[in-house]
């Protein structure tokens, strides 16, 4: 059963939530440019986020990064670890390449502050770190402990920190990620399972001028293939199958003897989940002499609104009424750390910034949404029992 305390108790000093301020601080976060594939990068900015709790009531974890992927950071109260608390996820990794910075420097426009990563998720990730700070200048504890994870590779999937995520989020009674807002500051209760697969084809080469009858296409294979998955979109069920990568063949001359194709998955519930990627993973080839290798697995499951994360929202949703704005919730088809957590602990997703422009040249936080959305995680942290 969850329990919530009242959102009356305790009201931040006015000026501590400043839009300006927490600008300054994402800025700094922002300009230190962390594609996942750059760990060294990655690294430079899990330093300078683990200085920023060195003077809190906190302990450090630092876990070294694997198979080229850079360090993980957990941050952990010293209070409220004797049961299960709350935990925070956020990644510091971007999609954006070295020296994108120069094409879309951090700059302020009106309303919209730019820069790569700023809004997935430089600029979630330093408010929810703005928030806990805050909390800590309060001369109370809440009764929750709070456990900050900073990951390093979430934009290729999370494979070296999952089986972390997963066993904290096993431990925490609530889980709020820090994924940017959507459509105008909707926050995400539900996702879509995704899959990745790879799909292999061999086939009989041969001089496709004088020979052509020996040959046995690996391509035209593949087309049967695409053929078979693009049947199985269904918009209104949710599933979605897309062939974003295919590769084949050697010379035009030559019938292709390889063929090859990267295939992305999504999928509302789990039903869904288990009947396509069986389907995907059964593939077989039409044509005598040609073999069809798929591998591959879903690597995020459903994240489908249950009871606890309907609960949770419920009360955030109070919360942001208190504070001013109406907290409204979607459902996207877009995949995070949140879908590792969902399936057993109430958690809540889109929690960060509002803006626009996710892994675009144009990628915008909005600066009015800085101070809103910062007191709803600090009122979060207060209140959740």
């Amino acid at each position: 059963m969850m329990r919530f305390e009242g959102t009356d108790t305790y009201m931040a000093n006015s000026n501590s939530f400043d839009s300006q301020t927490i600008l300054a601080g994402i800025r700094r976060w922002v300009e230190i440019e962390t594609p996942t594939e750059v760990p060294d990068q990655v690294n430079r900015l899990v330093s300078v986020v683990a200085d920023h709790y060195r003077d809190l009531p906190v302990t450090l974890e630092r876990v070294a990064g694997v198979d080229g992927c850079g360090d993980h950071l957990v941050v952990r109260s010293t209070w409220g670890q004797d049961r299960p608390g709350i935990l925070v996820l956020s990644h510091l990794d971007t999609v954006h390449p070295m020296g994108f910075i120069q094409r879309l420097p951090f700059k302020v426009e009106g309303d919209s502050a730019f820069g790569p990563g700023i809004y997935d998720m430089k600029g979630g990730a330093y408010i929810a770190y703005h928030a806990f700070r805050e909390l800590c200048a309060a001369p109370e504890r809440p009764p929750l402990g709070i456990t900050h994870m900073f990951t390093s590779d979430e934009e290729i999937g999370s494979p070296t920190s999952r089986a972390l995520i997963e066993a904290e989020g096993r431990k925490a009674k609530y889980v709020l990620v820090t994924e940017p807002a959507r459509d105008g500051g909707k926050i995400v209760t539900g996702r879509k399972g995704v899959g990745r697969f790879k799909i292999y084809i061999k086939g009989v080469p041969a001089h496709a001028g004088s020979r052509p009858e020996d040959g046995r296409s690996a391509v035209r294979e593949l087309a049967n293939v695409i053929q078979t998955l693009e049947g199985m979109n269904d918009l209104k069920r949710g599933v979605t199958v897309n062939v974003g990568v295919v590769r084949g063949g050697t010379r035009p001359n030559v019938t292709p003897e390889e063929a090859y194709a990267e295939v992305d998955l999504r999928v509302p519930s789990f039903n869904d989940a288990e009947e396509f990627v069986a389907k995907i993973l059964g593939l077989t080839s039409k044509t005598d002499g040609v073999t069809v290798t798929v591998t591959g697995e879903l690597n995020r499951p459903p994240y489908e609104k249950g009871n606890a994360g309907a609960s949770l929202y419920e009360h955030a949703k109070t919360i942001a009424a208190e504070i001013g704005f109406e907290l409204i919730d979607t459902h996207t088809g877009g995949g995070s750390d949140g879908n590792f957590t969902a399936p057993y602990t109430g958690t809540l997703d889109g929690l960060g910034v509002d803006g626009k422009g996710a892994h675009t040249h144009y990628e915008q936080l909005y600066v009015s949404s800085l101070e809103p959305r910062a007191r709803l995680l600090h009122r979060l942290y207060q209140t959740l029992r």
